[in-house]
């Protein structure tokens, strides 16, 4: 997720709409709702919860600068695509 601003988030969820939703409305309070991070601008999507908790703590301890390179590999114009999701 990110911010109009540019902050990022990197989190898991076994229920991508749901939780795009619960950021958007900002439901969760925290970090997201903090800087208002309403923004799906990366996914992955994967079967292995220990997998997906290893990647997401693999993307957390990067520097923001690879972060933004996996962003822009699937998404050059950091659109949201939450908006192709609820379609």
């Amino acid at each position: 997720m990110a911010s109009e601003r540019g902050t990022l988030y990197v989190g898991i969820t076994n229920n991508l709409l749901r939780r795009v939703l619960e950021h958007k409305f900002g439901e969760i309070k925290g970090f997201t709702q903090r800087y208002k991070c309403k923004k799906l601008v990366y996914y992955e999507e994967g079967s292995d919860v220990c997998g997906a908790l290893e990647r997401e703590k693999q993307v957390k301890r990067w520097r923001r600068s690879k972060k933004e390179l996996l962003i822009r590999s699937i998404n050059p114009t950091w659109k949201d695509l939450s908006d192709e999701l609820f379609d």
